[in-house]
């Protein structure tokens, strides 16, 4: 069977530590995310040709308000669903944005899983499955290294026997490591693999690193509550991780 193509997200907010951490979380999910941190850039986005199944859209931008760039879309006849994020409560912001066009008007304090329940319902419940880049084979194949097993057909891994709870992201980045044995695998390699090819962390130049250890140190613990003795992720100091094979 084909792997299902990830549902496209469009992210618009002039919150480079909020669109960043919520574009993590919404690829950790399984989706496909572009960043944008205006109206303008959006706009240009699609005007080239870019295309999204869902665009989640601040309220409060400068220059260009999310109301704004919505009746821009509406009226270049772009009609895929938006949902607006937004910390303004108040019914009259809701309905005018119902009014304008959007399906959905979802406070920035909601939960994620708020959110995801949306996202899903909006697009018919489908769960996008991608299939893992530069993972050492393709869907279907089932890989075993030393106590690791990994299933590339429903992004599972296994460890000495026994399932991992590991998120899609998380399973990437595990069988990205483990694909190449003893090899250096750098930072920013694992965050492209995690956000897109060159994709700008919000945290800065270097901003990038932080959310890597982060992931690392998730990984890590689940490989670790299953083994305390887990020791195949190791760092390299200031260039990144390394899967070291074990008896």
């Amino acid at each position: 069977m084909p792997t299902p193509t990830p549902v496209r997200i469009v992210l618009v907010d002039d919150d480079d530590s909020f669109r960043e951490s919520l574009g993590l979380n919404l690829v950790d999910e399984g989706f496909d995310v572009q960043s944008f941190a205006g109206g303008q850039p959006a706009l240009d986005y699609f005007r080239s040709g870019g295309g999204a199944d869902v665009i989640l859209l601040d309220w409060r931008m400068p220059g260009m308000n999310g109301l704004e760039v919505l009746r821009r879309l509406r009226r270049a006849g772009a009609t895929m669903p938006v949902i607006f994020l937004t910390a303004l409560s108040d019914d009259i912001y809701e309905e005018a944005a119902l009014e304008g066009g959007a399906v959905d008007f979802i406070d920035k304090s909601r939960r994620l899983s708020i959110l995801l329940k949306r996202l899903h319902l909006i697009t018919e419940g489908m769960r996008p499955v991608a299939e893992p880049a530069g993972a050492g084979g393709p869907a279907g194949d089932v890989v075993i290294l030393d106590r690791l097993e990994l299933r590339f057909d429903i992004n599972r891994a296994a460890w000495n026997g026994r399932t991992l709870d590991l998120t899609l992201t998380e399973f990437k980045i595990v069988a990205l490591l483990a694909s190449r044995v003893s090899e250096d695998v750098g930072y920013r390699e694992i965050y492209d693999l995690v956000h897109g090819k060159d994709f700008v962390a919000g945290y800065g130049a270097e901003g990038y690193r932080a959310n890597v250890r982060t992931f690392i140190k998730r990984i890590r613990k689940k490989f670790r509550d299953i083994d305390p003795e887990f020791d195949q992720v190791q760092n390299y100091a200031g260039f990144g991780y390394r899967w070291i094979a074990g008896a």
